[in-house]
């Protein structure tokens, strides 16, 4: 497939996605913060027994995951599916609207006209690609013994990283199919995969080998930023670790009740913990949209050109237990 748009062109105009989705992302952080650090004084001053602060830290966590669970759910998923929508039509129809962002917008309402829609279509593809990741998870577990539960740890990271992007390139799939329902383009999209597996595994190299430089440039650097943020309260720091080891007194044996239990320790998990979440938001905003085009491009370039029959949905039943039921459901679809 010959284009005039280069995977770098697409990507700096879907770029507004991602901004927004950043935006969102630093509201989740300061939520996240501001409520966990919050709990914790609060609960620090108002009750005076062994752990308060903690307990108030808890509650405050639970309290900002609540609140960001809804705002994504209702608000995010805009932005994720429309960006796919629009990356998807410049791979396809090798040209990008105007305004990507008002196009995606109106792709995401044109195809699922409702959030509910929404989540039952993406709930239908990751149901089919996370069942495959758990059978191939389990075989390293399978092992035996503590090795045997790393080897199927190790296999699932692997795994579920490639199924986000088969989720995002078959949702893709899924506004292609415009003319055909939700359930069954998703049926489509999936076993293209299942037919094409070595093709699109074979393509997954610079998926990992971009994740990795990602993870130790960009969560590297955050991690030294933290730490020394950290090392500016150590007061804040010694007081969290005292009441952390007065609550596990009774598990002062375990490892972790001595990392966190230690101010110095404490500080770097800290720190550490930030790091990723901050690598996360930062990789799959701006990194994983530039690896996705390139994925995606080749995904559907695969699929075009051998559009399946849903005579062969059967691979499916094949693949996934579960594939019974949804197509029960969505008989009405095929």
């Amino acid at each position: 497939m010959n284009s005039k748009l280069s995977n770098g062109d697409i990507y700096r105009k879907v770029l507004t996605f991602s901004l927004r989705r950043l935006l969102f992302s630093v509201i989740y952080i300061a939520m996240l913060v501001g409520l966990t650090a919050g709990g914790f004084l609060l609960a620090d001053k108002l009750w005076h027994f062994d752990g308060s602060g903690l307990v108030g830290m808890g509650i405050g966590l639970v309290i900002a995951i609540v609140f960001i669970a809804i705002l994504s759910h209702f608000f995010m998923y805009v932005i994720q599916a429309g960006q796919i929508a629009v990356i998807t039509k410049a791979v396809t129809e090798d040209e990008l609207p105007e305004n990507c962002w008002q196009t995606g917008k109106a792709m995401v309402k044109e195809r699922f006209a409702t959030v509910a829609i929404y989540y039952a279509a993406t709930s239908v593809i990751k149901g089919l690609f996370q069942e495959l990741s758990r059978a191939i998870s389990s075989i390293g577990q399978s092992v035996g013994g503590d090795s045997g539960g790393a080897v199927g740890s190790a296999i699932g990271i692997v795994i579920n990283t490639i199924v986000s992007y088969l989720c995002d390139c078959c949702l893709g799939w899924v506004f292609y199919r415009k003319d055909q329902g939700a359930f069954k383009a998703t049926c489509e999209g999936a076993v293209t995969f299942f037919k094409n597996g070595k093709t699109f595994f074979k393509n997954m190299g610079r998926v990992f080998g971009i994740g990795i430089v990602s993870l130790l440039a960009i969560g590297g650097a955050f991690f030294g930023i933290f730490y020394v943020v950290v090392l500016q309260f150590p007061n804040a720091i010694a007081s969290l670790a005292s009441e952390i080891k007065e609550i596990t007194a009774s598990s002062a044996d375990e490892k972790w009740v001595q990392i966190l239990s230690n101010p110095t320790t404490l500080g770097i998990a800290i720190a550490v913990v930030l790091a990723i979440i901050v690598w996360s938001i930062v990789h799959s905003t701006f990194v994983k949209p530039f690896v996705l085009v390139g994925v995606l491009r080749n995904y559907m370039t695969t699929a075009i050109e051998n559009i399946p029959d849903p005579s062969e949905f059967s691979i499916l039943e094949q693949k996934s237990k579960k594939f019974k039921k949804f197509k029960e459901k969505h008989a009405d679809e095929l």
